[in-house]
């Protein structure tokens, strides 16, 4: 985190609860992550809509959630297409480290089996991205890219012609014509917003 930065920290297990409000001591946050450990159930779509209730209390413009789990979520009061409808309306960008066992010789739930598909979907609507992790210790490199993605973007803004105040989900495509000489270029955007209601 730089100085101006803010974060706050929601766990989830059995169930979800914010345990360290905004902050920008990165140090509140860390002390707090040291004492996690896994276990229970996986309330991870409740964490999400508490983040997203906590996030309207941001400060700076530029928002992310990011999500550590395997997406198997099994002891939510939130279903997916809630959380995703909630995704849709918010000003965030969501990022994923999903943590997933690289050999189990125990089956997979359909929650578990399903979690990396949740986990990119929440992530590819709000033009975040999701990133996977078989191995503990893959995870400080995965959010070191993440931090880097996030310090490395260029944001555009644009006014629709589509003046109708109608409440109506609008979806957004963004094309880029790359210039000759240049690496390839990576474009991530949200795939739509709701339109302003009367």
């Amino acid at each position: 985190m730089s100085p101006q930065d803010e974060a706050f920290l929601v766990e989830f297990s059995d169930r979800a609860e914010l345990t360290v409000g905004f902050t920008t001591q990165v140090a509140d946050i860390e002390n707090k992550l040291m004492s996690v450990r896994p276990g229970g159930l996986t309330a991870m779509l409740d964490a999400g809509e508490i983040a997203l209730g906590e996030m309207k209390k941001a400060t700076n413009p530029r928002k992310a959630v990011l999500i550590i789990s395997d997406g198997g979520d099994n002891h939510s009061r939130y279903s997916a297409s809630e959380l995703e409808s909630l995704v849709r309306e918010a000003d965030v960008q969501v990022y994923a480290m999903g943590v997933f066992e690289p050999t189990s010789f125990l089956p997979l739930s359909k929650e578990e089996l399903s979690g990396p598909r949740l986990l990119s979907e929440l992530a590819e609507q709000t033009g975040g991205r999701a990133f996977s992790a078989s191995d503990p210790n893959d995870l400080s490199s995965v959010a070191a890219r993440v931090g880097i993605e996030l310090r490395n973007q260029y944001v555009l803004a644009y006014a629709p012609k589509n003046q109708n105040k109608d409440g109506k989900y609008r979806r957004v495509e963004v094309k880029v014509g790359e210039p000759a000489g240049m690496p390839n270029l990576k474009v991530r955007w949200r795939t739509g917003y709701y339109a302003p209601s009367q």
